[in-house]
């Protein structure tokens, strides 16, 4: 299966939807306001982050697909920071700027972990004939060199909008390319025709007007007659810790059973189904194989707090895990995280004044010397995150016949320890670049450096953090080790 993730990368294709910015305000409640019954929160920070549709986005750019996000948004501040958070997850934005509709905008007041409330800026109104018009004159200009088109429909107005998506979905036709349909609504007329819909099981209960999820012969008879009754080739039903339930063409329903996890989080999770789904249907997976991969990729982003995309390295360590240990418990791939969602998850953690511990290396054949510097990290403060070279970085560190595991296998092992909260891999030749983003409070190395030699000192340093360096175990590192192995082979 692992082969698969080579046919998920490179292909283009396009998002259209409501796409939205999210905005968190980070804070401490300490006291009650005089003012009236509320909390006074004490803001420390805020971050901001693609939503809706451009989750979506964000999510195919993670596995390594050419991804362009077609849209509204206004033309304000928050439409400006949205189209950068797109450049910087390297989505290309194809947005039709609607100077009369603000920015869908969702920002949230959070105290440590806990959400207090949540404000909404939108106009979910239907568009104009003129925004119609340009909006389909956009995407009409980039379909030709797609390879699949996903409709995201969030209830904002976009695809709510008459003819909207049979428009779309007769143009994915004309050029026969497969048109995936993230549903919102009862009003599925609108997305009649289209090659697949992915609905979760609220959704496809509101279609059939009853409870169908607690019988599988009903779900299958069920969902066959919705498929059939919208003339669509595949219908993909999320089930969240059922799993889901696949009809494809005529063959028979398949099940496919979510594995044991621990979730922290759903948001998102739907983003993940639908852009994991298209990918493998551009790389010619059939819709089995290709819901497969989705289900495993909608398992691993549940595991992270807050709405985070997949990325490729996740989904190969995911898969790697599976055939370890296919029936036990899914866990470890949970601690390995892209840069933009470990920030987040660092985020969270500072918000609750615990301290994050950052250390960094190849970790190439774990040996007891890692292990003894792991937990002496980890007892410096409450999360230890591990900066991890990727195969390439350690070849050029270390040379052609270096790593001896590879990248996935190094974050599995690490992963495993109970010690390490995080693991992100990184492919520079030094971990700056990730530091920067980070921002660990302390900074662990070997006492094998100098301090004045450490990478990133004066970064941490310049906000408050430290640097901390740990005595070594004498006798171990991993060339000893290697050439004890070609010794005695």
């Amino acid at each position: 299966m692992s082969n698969v993730l080579e046919l998920l990368t490179g292909h283009r294709i396009i998002v259209i939807g409501d796409v939205m910015l999210d905005r968190y305000i980070w804070g401490n409640v300490s006291r009650i306001s005089p003012e009236a019954p509320v909390p006074v929160v004490r803001v420390d920070r805020k971050t901001e982050a693609i939503g809706g549709a451009g989750n979506v986005a964000a999510n195919l750019a993670g596995l390594g697909c050419s991804v362009v996000s077609v849209g509204i948004r206004g033309h304000d501040e928050e439409g400006e920071s949205l189209e950068h958070l797109c450049r910087l997850s390297r989505i290309e934005t194809a947005f039709f700027v609607d100077k009369q509709r603000a920015t869908t905008t969702k920002t949230r007041i959070m105290a440590r972990k806990q959400q207090l409330f949540r404000l909404d800026s939108e106009d979910t109104a239907i568009l104009s004939d003129h925004s119609k018009k340009q909006l389909l004159s956009i995407f009409e200009s980039l379909i030709p060199d797609a390879d699949a088109v996903i409709l995201s429909d969030y209830g904002k107005g976009i695809l709510q909008t008459p003819g909207v998506c049979q428009d779309v979905i007769a143009l994915c036709k004309k050029f026969r390319i497969p048109s995936l349909v993230d549903p919102k609504g009862k009003e599925w007329e609108r997305y009649k025709g289209a090659t697949c819909i992915t609905p979760n099981t609220s959704e496809l209960e509101t279609i059939a007007e009853t409870d169908v999820d607690h019988d599988e012969n009903l779900l299958a008879e069920t969902v066959a007659r919705i498929k059939k009754r919208y003339a669509v080739k595949c219908l993909v039903m999320t089930r969240g810790p059922k799993g889901m339930c696949v009809v494809d063409s005529d063959i028979p329903p398949e099940f496919l059973p979510t594995q044991a996890r621990e979730v922290y989080d759903v948001s998102g999770a739907g983003d993940t189904v639908i852009a994991t789904l298209a990918a493998g249907i551009a790389g010619g997976l059939t819709f089995i194989k290709a819901a497969d991969l989705a289900n495993l990729a909608a398992g691993i982003v549940v595991g992270k707090v807050g709405t985070q995309p997949i990325s490729m390295t996740e989904l190969e360590l995911g898969i790697n895990l599976r055939f370890q240990n296919p029936q036990g418990s899914f866990t470890h791939e949970t601690k390995l995280d892209a840069v933009q969602s470990a920030k987040n998850r660092i985020d969270a953690w500072k918000s609750q004044d615990e301290t994050v511990v950052f250390t960094n290396g190849c970790f190439d054949l774990l040996h007891p010397g890692h292990v003894d510097l792991l937990r002496k990290s980890k007892a410096l403060g409450k999360r230890l995150v591990v900066g991890l070279n990727s195969d390439d970085s350690v070849t050029r560190l270390k040379g052609p016949t270096r790593p001896i595991l590879s990248q996935s296998d190094r974050a599995a092992m690490l992963s495993a320890l109970s010690c390490v909260d995080l693991v992100v891999i990184f492919h520079e030749d030094t971990p700056l670049e990730l530091l920067t983003a980070l921002k660990p409070d302390i900074l662990v190395k070997g006492s094998d450096y100098k301090p004045e030699d450490v990478v990133g000192k004066d970064l941490v340093e310049s906000y408050g953090g430290k640097i901390v360096l740990i005595p070594l175990v004498e006798g171990y590192s991993t060339s000893n080790i290697e050439k004890r192995i070609i010794e005695r082979s």
